[in-house]
């Protein structure tokens, strides 16, 4: 393992290693240089005992600058491990709705300032009949089900995209950097490899399916608004069939949210 792949983070073996080393090499030198000032004759001059400068920081400081170290690095292992419980959804690994949320749109906010990549696409996914599948398993198998849909959906994204349990059988993928074109061929790369998906409780074959509404964005926008359009097109599926795929752009969901107030009217 070269000194490129060793993890220098708070988290990393190499960092308490190399600071302990530091350490003990600045005790020495400290040692040395006090030893070797005379404060009454006001000149430097070599120490009366110059192996002990050496030898007593080697045999104090390495222990001491290790354990504290260590210390360091068990905190920040927990604090990781607490932060990452805090932000995932316990049941399918994904992020969810919190940190979801947050990390859209701090990425929203970033765009604003013209720090990323101005467009995009928020997609919604809602598994269709679901409860049908919890009523004839159980939730047990409910969960199953859930966790397949989920590795199924982290293996149609790319590695940057960001997946989301925001609840129950709906999830939510950020797909930064993407045109419509794009943005809605994962969203059917998506439906159809949860389709292909082999699901099955004992030897009985249990079809799963989902349905996407996607809002596409090139303006800075926030995961509100982008849900909102998401959400809309999600029931259109819903309504139009299952088992298919909606994605518009925001201002075609704006403009059919205001089509409908008007026909209410």
């Amino acid at each position: 393992m070269g000194p490129r792949n060793l993890d220098w983070s708070a988290r990393g073996r190499a960092r308490v290693f190399a600071l302990t080393a530091l350490g003990t090499l600045a005790c020495i030198c400290f040692a040395i240089v006090f030893d070797s000032y005379s404060f009454e004759a006001g000149h430097w001059r070599w120490g009366t005992d110059p192996t002990n400068d050496i030898l007593i920081p080697l045999l104090i400081a390495p222990p001491f600058f290790f354990f504290m170290l260590s210390k360091l690095r068990e905190l920040a292992i927990a604090h990781r491990e607490l932060m990452t419980v805090a932000s995932t959804d316990p049941l399918t690994s994904l992020l969810n709705r919190r940190a979801f949320t947050e990390m859209v749109d701090g990425y929203m906010k970033r765009v604003s300032q013209g720090a990323a990549i101005s467009e995009g696409a928020l997609l919604v996914v809602d598994v269709d009949f679901f409860k049908s599948v919890n009523d004839r398993f159980g939730h047990e198998w409910g969960d199953e089900a859930l966790k397949l849909i989920a590795h199924s959906i982290k293996g149609a994204v790319r590695d940057i995209d960001l997946v989301g349990r925001l609840g129950g059988e709906e999830f939510c993928i950020f797909l930064p950097g993407l045109d419509a074109v794009s943005a809605g061929g994962i969203a059917e790369r998506i439906r159809a490899t949860v389709n292909g998906a082999q699901f099955r409780v004992a030897s009985q074959a249990c079809p799963l399916t989902v349905s996407v509404g996607g809002a596409t964005f090139a303006e800075p926008s926030d995961f509100s608004r982008l849900y909102r359009c998401a959400d809309h097109w999600l029931y259109f599926a819903k309504q139009h069939g299952r088992n298919r795929v909606e994605v518009r752009n925001l201002g075609a969901c704006e403009q059919a949210a205001a089509d409908l107030r008007y026909s209410l009217h």
